[in-house]
């Protein structure tokens, strides 16, 4: 058990981190032909989307659920995506690096973000198999990822 006690959203430096992450990771997403085709839809609310959900993930405040339709509209989003294993390990690649670049260097922070995105991708990836409409049932609230992985 990790003796850390602060948040992994305070630990990555908030919010002001995680749209720079979202950033950085996007602008690599966008250029990238195997990855840019699944975002064609793009827009750049996705960037803060995508900022304030990890938000909620990692401790921060709860505006995904609050604002923007919770883990149902995250899961959601994926469907009819047909994301491929060779997209999924892609996209692990240039988050690693984005994490990189704008996470303080800090080993165990680093991995347990990473850990996260793993298991993330893992289930969009199973769930954009599905097609638009598809009924996902009840996920539950929106996860909350910490020190020691999902709490």
């Amino acid at each position: 058990m990790t003796e850390r006690t602060e948040s992994l959203f305070d630990a990555v430096g908030g919010m002001a981190a995680l749209r720079r992450l979202s950033d950085t990771f996007y602008e690599g997403v966008l250029a990238d032909p195997l990855l840019a085709p699944v975002f064609a839809d793009f827009t750049r609310t996705h960037i803060e989307h995508v900022a304030v959900w990890l938000a909620e993930v990692f401790g921060g405040p709860a505006d995904f659920t609050a604002r923007l339709g919770g883990h149902q509209a995250l899961l959601r989003s994926h469907l009819g995506l047909s994301i491929t294993e060779e997209q999924r390990v892609r996209w692990m690649e240039l988050m690693t690096t984005a994490v990189e670049k704008e996470f303080p260097d800090d080993a165990l922070l680093r991995r347990r973000v990473l850990e996260y995105f793993d298991w993330g991708t893992r289930i969009a990836r199973d769930v954009s198999a599905g097609s638009e409409g598809d009924d996902l049932g009840e996920p539950g609230p929106t996860p909350r990822w910490g020190w020691d992985g999902l709490t």
